[in-house]
Protein backbone atom coordinates (compact mmCIF):
# COMPACT_ATOMS: atom_id res chain seq x y z
CA UNK A 1 0.00 0.00 0.00
CA UNK A 2 1.42 3.10 -0.83
CA UNK A 3 1.67 6.33 0.62
CA UNK A 4 -1.32 8.02 -1.24
CA UNK A 5 -3.38 5.02 -0.86
CA UNK A 6 -2.83 5.51 3.38
CA UNK A 7 -3.64 9.65 2.61
CA UNK A 8 -7.33 8.27 0.71
CA UNK A 9 -7.96 5.85 3.28
CA UNK A 10 -7.15 8.35 6.23
CA UNK A 11 -9.16 11.30 4.49
CA UNK A 12 -11.87 9.14 3.56
CA UNK A 13 -12.40 7.59 7.30
CA UNK A 14 -12.60 10.96 8.73
CA UNK A 15 -15.44 11.84 6.55
CA UNK A 16 -17.19 9.23 6.26
CA UNK A 17 -19.08 9.44 9.53
CA UNK A 18 -20.50 12.60 8.71
CA UNK A 19 -20.95 12.79 5.09
CA UNK A 20 -21.73 9.10 3.93
CA UNK A 21 -22.27 9.95 0.46
CA UNK A 22 -19.62 11.98 -0.45
CA UNK A 23 -16.81 11.02 1.65
CA UNK A 24 -14.99 9.17 -1.02
CA UNK A 25 -15.81 12.46 -3.57
CA UNK A 26 -14.31 14.47 -0.50
CA UNK A 27 -10.97 12.10 -0.13
CA UNK A 28 -10.58 11.77 -4.10
CA UNK A 29 -10.43 15.64 -3.97
CA UNK A 30 -8.17 16.02 -1.40
CA UNK A 31 -5.76 13.50 -2.94
CA UNK A 32 -5.95 14.81 -6.32
CA UNK A 33 -5.03 18.74 -5.12
CA UNK A 34 -2.72 17.14 -2.79
CA UNK A 35 -0.88 15.77 -5.64
CA UNK A 36 -1.19 18.62 -7.82
CA UNK A 37 0.38 20.69 -5.74
CA UNK A 38 3.28 18.00 -5.22
CA UNK A 39 3.65 18.47 -8.57
CA UNK A 40 3.09 22.34 -8.63
CA UNK A 41 5.87 22.53 -6.29
CA UNK A 42 8.56 20.54 -7.69
CA UNK A 43 7.61 22.07 -11.32
CA UNK A 44 8.15 25.29 -9.94
CA UNK A 45 11.63 24.63 -8.39
CA UNK A 46 12.64 23.00 -11.46
CA UNK A 47 11.90 25.85 -13.38
CA UNK A 48 13.49 28.56 -10.86
CA UNK A 49 16.18 26.30 -11.36
CA UNK A 50 16.52 25.95 -15.08
CA UNK A 51 16.14 29.99 -15.51
CA UNK A 52 19.47 30.21 -12.60
CA UNK A 53 20.98 27.94 -15.18
CA UNK A 54 19.75 30.02 -18.25
CA UNK A 55 18.48 26.93 -19.66
CA UNK A 56 15.55 27.60 -22.17
CA UNK A 57 13.46 24.06 -22.26
CA UNK A 58 9.79 25.32 -22.89
CA UNK A 59 8.15 28.79 -23.02
CA UNK A 60 5.74 29.57 -19.62
CA UNK A 61 2.72 29.22 -21.74
CA UNK A 62 3.66 25.83 -22.54
CA UNK A 63 4.27 24.62 -19.17
CA UNK A 64 1.16 25.69 -17.59
CA UNK A 65 -0.59 23.94 -20.11
CA UNK A 66 1.46 21.05 -19.10
CA UNK A 67 0.42 21.46 -15.88
CA UNK A 68 -3.32 21.73 -16.29
CA UNK A 69 -3.36 18.44 -18.50
CA UNK A 70 -1.26 16.78 -16.24
CA UNK A 71 -3.83 18.08 -13.47
CA UNK A 72 -6.49 16.65 -14.99
CA UNK A 73 -5.41 13.32 -16.11
CA UNK A 74 -4.08 12.73 -12.20
CA UNK A 75 -8.11 13.96 -11.38
CA UNK A 76 -9.59 11.11 -13.62
CA UNK A 77 -6.61 8.72 -12.48
CA UNK A 78 -7.67 8.99 -8.84
CA UNK A 79 -11.60 9.39 -9.74
CA UNK A 80 -11.11 5.73 -11.28
CA UNK A 81 -8.74 4.00 -8.71
CA UNK A 82 -10.59 4.94 -5.86
CA UNK A 83 -14.18 4.56 -7.28
CA UNK A 84 -14.54 1.38 -7.76
CA UNK A 85 -13.58 -2.35 -6.92
CA UNK A 86 -9.98 -1.52 -6.45
CA UNK A 87 -10.73 0.64 -3.59
CA UNK A 88 -12.31 -2.05 -1.72
CA UNK A 89 -9.71 -4.85 -2.59
CA UNK A 90 -6.83 -1.53 -1.27
CA UNK A 91 -9.28 -0.83 2.03
CA UNK A 92 -9.04 -4.87 2.42
CA UNK A 93 -5.73 -4.77 2.75
CA UNK A 94 -5.42 -1.88 4.87
CA UNK A 95 -7.64 -3.34 7.31
CA UNK A 96 -5.22 -6.25 7.34
CA UNK A 97 -2.10 -4.34 8.26
CA UNK A 98 -1.54 -2.44 11.18
CA UNK A 99 -1.49 1.37 9.46
CA UNK A 100 -1.94 4.18 11.49
CA UNK A 101 -3.78 6.36 10.16
CA UNK A 102 -2.94 9.97 9.81
CA UNK A 103 -4.68 12.95 11.41
CA UNK A 104 -6.44 15.53 9.64
CA UNK A 105 -4.69 18.54 10.86
CA UNK A 106 -1.95 17.36 9.35
CA UNK A 107 -3.13 16.95 5.92
CA UNK A 108 -4.20 20.07 5.71
CA UNK A 109 -1.23 21.31 7.00
CA UNK A 110 0.81 19.17 4.58
CA UNK A 111 -1.64 20.82 1.82
CA UNK A 112 -1.06 24.86 2.77
CA UNK A 113 2.53 23.98 3.45
CA UNK A 114 3.50 22.27 0.29
CA UNK A 115 1.36 25.35 -2.00
CA UNK A 116 2.36 28.31 0.23
CA UNK A 117 6.39 26.95 -0.70
CA UNK A 118 5.29 26.86 -4.20
CA UNK A 119 4.31 30.39 -4.10
CA UNK A 120 6.98 31.52 -2.38
CA UNK A 121 9.34 29.75 -5.05
CA UNK A 122 7.64 31.37 -7.99
CA UNK A 123 7.78 34.92 -6.45
CA UNK A 124 11.73 34.64 -5.75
Amino acid sequence: MSTFDLIFFSVFNHFKARYRQKANRIAITYLSLLQIVLILLLSVFFSEFAQQMHITTMSSWKAWTLFFIISIVLYFRNWIVYSGKKRKVLNAKRTKSKAVPIRMWKLWLLLVGCFGLAIIILKI
